[in-house]
């Protein structure tokens, strides 16, 4: 029943804007003290919408085919994004590492949670008829990965890892969340069947034969897919040029949901073909405003992720948790300290290099989001039995990870002395250039800068350094040699070759 019933507002009414808009402000601004004692943004997002849901203010979502497919379309620009952002200069050398992570350490995740379930649970988990290959497919579920959460929290303390951590990291959630949705829509699929046609438990051989032979086909044809849009998408910009950054944005956008919707038609992994296309796109040298562009879906992947942990804690019900609580604790226990481990060190044996302490931080790394939850919502909407508790189970366990995980994510990296603390981001006033023609950073003047004499030309600065721009207060100066400096001021410096 909700708290507040006398102003329950329902998302079918006039009122969906003023409520998403006061939601995302109050999550906007609650966010700053998540980011103070190193709580994830996410979580926090999560618990509003849990807050506003039906068990709370009384807001209730009915349509859940729409609620997922606007988290559908969230985490297609949540992955679009990421691809973006993946060099292949940066992550050639630990390719095989991410890639071992997100399909030998998901598979080996899955299969030892599976069994996990299903001898410590039983083969009902709540009395709902949640069989055996429903256990596997809970521990599918799990096995995504949440790359953004977990670099929220590294870049809100402005940290790096060590060991070049950052790319495994990027690389393997980028396609970890393919796999697994891969593993998670053939387990539906063949759940379903054998519970119409009455072969549930009856031909495990030919069950998994079909398993392997469906997860193959939507891995290999929406890579293939992938590299199809991708190049296409390389000439096509090379031969017709826009004229503004937005304009690519919603180019580039328009051709990553061509590859979802093509490579989901023939029935592959539309998720994995626009993550191979967008690295694809997102490695052109050439590749017109890139800073724009990138920019751009930096802002989209912040707002796709906070609607859709408002959307997904909007669809929770906590009054009906309770009953799954032991069963989300223990699972969640099992998958944060065996599972997931487990997963992450068989995978990595071939790597001899990588220090166990890498390991080690790669195994809690592997924070839960809005992926788990999406995906349990594929078991609810394709009518698995035990469905509701399946989504209920994994909805615990993705806020024991944000909260256990997520917290510690920094508190684990120092512990494991795997942190590099970064350079403070340099205050350039809004200020960009191209980044053939160098790096702009800030100076702020001090007295002993000013011991030569008190102007820019007694700074003597060494070849190449050139101050751009000068703020004093809220002044701006277009600097010159004779400029007097005062203590204070703000330099806008770039740093690069010069033909003088």
């Amino acid at each position: 029943m909700p708290i507040l019933p006398a102003i329950a507002i329902h998302l079918e009414t006039g009122n969906v804007l003023l409520f998403f808009s006061f939601l995302v402000l109050v999550a906007i601004l609650i966010s700053r003290l998540g980011a103070k004692f190193g709580v994830p943004a996410m979580l926090l997002f999560l618990l509003i919408g849990m807050a506003a849901g039906p068990d709370g203010l009384g807001v209730e979502i009915k349509n859940h085919e729409l609620a997922e497919f606007l988290g559908h379309l969230g985490i297609t620009f949540i992955i679009l994004s990421g691809g973006l952002r993946t060099s292949l200069e940066e992550t050639r050398p630990v390719m095989a590492r991410g890639l071992m992570l997100s399909t030998v350490g998901l598979a080996v995740t899955t299969l030892a949670t599976g069994f996990f379930i299903y001898l410590i649970l039983g083969e009902r988990i709540g009395g709902a008829g949640v069989t055996l290959l429903g256990c596997f497919l809970l521990a599918a579920i799990l096995s995504s990965t949440d790359s953004p959460s977990v670099f929220s929290v590294l870049r809100s303390k402005r940290l790096t890892l060590r060991e070049n951590l950052d790319p495994v990291l990027e690389l393997e959630s980028g396609s970890n969340d393919p796999m697994a949705y891969t593993l998670t829509l053939v387990l539906v699929s063949v759940i379903t069947s054998a519970d119409h046609s009455g072969l549930a438990g009856s031909s495990w051989v030919y069950g998994a034969f079909i398993i392997v032979l469906t997860a193959l086909w939507q891995i290999l044809s929406g890579v293939a897919i992938g590299f199809g849009v991708g190049f296409g998408a390389r000439w096509l910009m090379r031969r017709f040029r826009l004229s503004t950054g937005p304009l690519y944005s919603i180019l580039i956008l328009m051709l990553a949901m061509f590859a979802n919707g093509l490579a989901s038609m023939i029935g592959g992994n539309g998720l994995m073909a626009l993550y191979v296309a967008a690295i694809i796109i997102g490695n052109m040298k050439d590749l017109p405003f890139k800073r724009d562009v990138l920019k751009f879906f930096d802002s989209t992947t912040w707002m796709a992720q906070l609607l859709m942990f408002l959307l997904l804690g909007l669809l929770a019900r906590p009054s009906h948790m309770p009953a799954m609580l032991l069963p989300a604790l223990l699972i969640g226990v099992f998958i944060i300290c065996v599972g997931r481990p487990l997963g992450v060190f068989l995978s990595l044996l071939p790597f001899r290099r990588l220090s166990v302490r890498a390991r080690a931080y790669i195994s809690w790394a592997g924070m839960k989001g809005a992926g788990p939850i999406l995906f349990a919502m594929s078991a609810v909407l394709g009518g698995v039995k035990g469905g509701v508790e399946i989504f209920n189970i994994v909805f615990c366990i993705t806020l024991l990870s944000l909260l256990v995980q997520g917290t510690l994510l920094v508190p684990v990296a120092r512990k494991l002395d795997l942190c590099i603390e970064d350079d403070p981001e340099a205050e350039t006033f809004g200020m960009e250039i191209p980044e053939e023609m160098g790096m702009l950073r800030d100076h702020t003047v001090t007295e002993e800068d000013l011991s030569r004499g008190p102007t820019l030309r007694d700074l003597h600065l060494p070849h190449g350094i050139r101050v751009v721009m000068v703020r004093r207060k809220e002044k701006f100066i277009v600097p010159h040699g004779s400029l007097e400096l005062k203590v204070g001021d703000d330099l806008v410096i770039i740093m690069g070759d010069t033909e003088d």
